[in-house]
């Protein structure tokens, strides 16, 4: 009986310390003060993506500087170049102060800039056309002539790098990276003008060695004269997208989530399709973002080669002719380009790998 009282007595103590626990103010403010701190704590991938973001704003202002700063340094003369040659100093001087050009060159900027932003880049001096109206044309021929190519070269390299890396060291992935890297090591102009001597003049005269697109009509309206350009492109493109892909596909498939899908009985085309290709397609996206960045770039030279009417041949035509405004706008734009694709890229890579999206914002 009182070892029966007793367990009795101890039976009391402890519910009651149980049911009194959660009434205690210490223990409760311990317990919410974690939970309410980490409820206004911004999130580390949305503060690496502002950090990001701001980033980008001032490095478009310094190629900007940049920009306007090399144009500046040209030995040519707008006003002199507008008048012409035959127009007397004083005329030129009087130009030059309606243009403000007599000014310093940090007041030029800013007056530029602010003109800029506001959609205003000036007149072309050759044709003292807006420069958002010469050049709208030829940005839309330049962006079907992107948008073409890689719509072609991203699900051709995906399927050829997947395949390859299911047939890694086999014959014919040995013969297609082998041709890959041959491919990859040729410039886009020798392959322009490879592909116009075998299609379009000596072999095989079936497509335009020239693309004369009519302005008045959608490039996508007029293919014929769009296929030699994007096959250019295309296999300046695929070549590198592929062996990326097949060794991100390869590194995949060796690493031990794959081998303890294998392990649990998964099919093969369930560990390819839901495990192994969706984890290689992140590095991917970096990928793809460095080929359409270098794909501008070749876009200027394939177009200055079959006479295509884009943004590469108009920025070759104003830098012949020392057209100012022209060449400050399109190289801005191209750099400005540049950056947001990496922008789009990395913003993407952050929020589609859990473990970027949770380490702390650096």
């Amino acid at each position: 009986m009182t070892l029966h009282g007793s367990s009795g007595k101890l039976e009391q103590v402890n519910l009651w310390q149980v049911k009194s626990e959660p009434c205690l103010p210490a223990a409760s403010a311990e317990r919410k003060t974690p939970s309410r701190e980490h409820g206004y704590k911004i999130p580390a991938w949305l503060s690496w993506i502002l950090k990001r973001i701001i980033s980008s704003l001032l490095g478009i202002i310094v190629i900007s500087m940049m920009v306007f700063a090399a144009t500046q340094a040209l030995p040519s003369d707008p006003a002199r170049v507008i008048l012409g040659p035959e127009a007397t100093d004083e005329a030129v001087a009087v130009f030059r102060q309606k243009l403000g050009l007599d000014q310093p060159i940090t007041a030029q900027y800013v007056q530029w800039i602010s003109r800029a932003l506001q959609g205003d880049w000036g007149h072309s001096i050759d044709s003292n056309i807006p420069v958002t109206q010469l050049i709208a044309g030829r940005l839309a021929n330049s962006l079907a002539l992107v948008v073409i190519v890689l719509l072609i070269s991203i699900p051709s390299s995906l399927f050829l790098g997947v395949f390859l890396a299911l047939h890694r060291d086999g014959w014919i992935d040995r013969i297609c990276v082998s041709s890959m890297i041959a491919l990859k090591a040729i410039p886009s102009f020798a392959i322009a003008i490879g592909l116009m001597m075998l299609l379009a003049t000596s072999v095989f005269p079936i497509l335009p060695a020239v693309s004369l697109l009519d302005p008045n009509r959608s490039a996508f309206a007029q293919p014929m004269f769009m296929i030699l350009p994007a096959l250019t492109l295309v296999f300046t493109v695929i070549p590198y997208l592929t062996r990326l892909l097949r060794s991100s596909m390869i590194e995949i498939l060796d690493s031990e989530f794959i081998t303890s899908a294998r392990l649990r009985g998964l099919k093969r085309s369930t560990i390819i399709w839901q495990y192994a290709i969706p984890n290689a397609a992140i590095p991917a996206i970096q990928a793809i973002a460095l080929t359409t960045s270098v794909m501008i770039g070749g876009v200027l030279i394939v177009e200055v080669v079959f006479t295509y009417p884009g943004i590469g041949s108009a920025l070759n035509a104003a830098v012949d002719i020392r057209d100012i405004p022209v060449i400050q706008a399109i190289v801005v734009f191209l750099a400005s380009s540049v950056m947001l694709i990496n922008l789009i890229a990395d913003i993407a890579t952050v929020l589609l790998t859990p473990r970027l999206r949770t380490q702390p914002a650096s």
